[in-house]
């Protein structure tokens, strides 16, 4: 064999080595991704073994840290919990938002220094601009994307909350109790609605009532279709009846609902784009051009006009932030 066919030959065998070894590594990624993502976090606890009170204590929140504060500030705090548990972040209320007020501070110490170390004459425009800045990049920055991964959880539980209700009919018409239908959902269902259904099924085994763990769940993840399940379980105890026909006609509500509700997103999509783009983009553009270009705002910092109009520009933006949102909150 002659030494150019010798090496063609190698050469052919290392690429086709080269080629099984990337699809190997290939399929082996995807299966573990798929496993991944068919096991809730709740199931890997225990199958780390892992008990189940400090799961219970791991998954769940405490939403009793906003009931001393008084009037407004209560509502607010809780309302920040429920967005929070939307979200899936396991990290108290409190200290969140220490952390984002530690952040905002820090920004703004780090950019009067940096100012007076370019000899930049500090003032109180320049100090407002600091500070505006400072909120908006330690501290509205943050919060955008605690709504954006509370949003896409939330999408992701009404999709899946059909699925699990045709598995709970499905096991009550197999002749299981409710407790047992619930433990086959967590058995079941990825996250975040298997680890949210086990949330309840562990606090049912620590002597909660059935309707208060659920209505704790439905609580923590702000899906009206929930909602409506656990009413229909309240019902359907007090009156008796077949709850898998009640489910089943529930199952076809919600279904019916959810494609009502894809149909009003997409005639709204324009108007909702609109929103989302009025609310963030001036938050974005003034953080990032601070950081590119900050002598385009302290050039005009000293100006007496300064003062009164970045102000006021500050007051309308949260009106038309907070009037977007109302506008664009569609119930269906």
């Amino acid at each position: 064999m002659s030494p150019l066919l010798l090496r063609l030959l190698v050469l052919i065998l290392v690429f086709a080595a080269v080629l099984l070894a990337i699809e190997a590594g290939y399929s082996y990624i995807r299966t573990s991704r798929r496993t991944g993502r068919a096991m809730n976090e709740r199931l890997r606890l225990i199958q780390r073994g892992v008990d189940r009170g400090r799961i219970l204590a791991r998954l769940r929140r405490d939403t009793s840290s906003a009931a001393w504060l008084p009037g407004p500030a209560g509502r607010i705090v809780v309302r920040l919990e429920r967005l929070l548990a939307g979200a899936g972040l396991r990290v108290p209320t409190s200290r969140l938002l220490l952390y984002l007020i530690l952040g905002a501070i820090l920004v703004f110490i780090i950019a009067s220094i940096s100012a007076t170390i370019a000899g930049i004459a500090l003032n109180a425009g320049k100090l407002l601009l600091f500070a505006t800045f400072a909120v908006a990049a330690g501290f509205g920055l943050p919060f955008m994307l605690v709504l954006r991964l509370a949003d896409r959880r939330r999408r992701r539980m009404v999709q899946q909350f059909p699925i699990a209700l045709d598995v709970f009919i499905r096991g009550l018409r197999a002749g299981h109790p409710i407790g047992s239908a619930l433990e086959l959902l967590t058995e079941e269902m990825a996250d975040p609605i298997g680890s949210e259904f086990g949330i309840a099924v562990d606090e049912m085994t620590y002597g909660a009532d059935l309707k208060d763990a659920l209505q704790n769940m439905a609580d923590r993840c702000g899906v009206d279709d929930m909602q409506m399940f656990v009413v229909s379980l309240s019902v359907q105890g007090e009156t008796g009846g077949n709850l898998a026909e009640i489910l089943e006609n529930l199952s076809r509500v919600i279904r019916e609902r959810a494609s009502m509700l894809l149909k009003v997103r997409a005639l709204s999509s324009e108007g909702r784009m609109t929103a989302v783009l009025l609310s963030a983009l001036p938050v974005l553009a003034f953080t990032a051009l601070f950081l590119i270009n900050p002598e385009f705002y302290l050039d005009v910092s000293d100006d007496p006009a300064f003062i009164p109009g970045f102000v006021g520009l500050l007051l309308l933006y949260a009106v038309g932030f907070f009037w977007i949102r109302r506008l664009v909150d569609l119930k269906v």
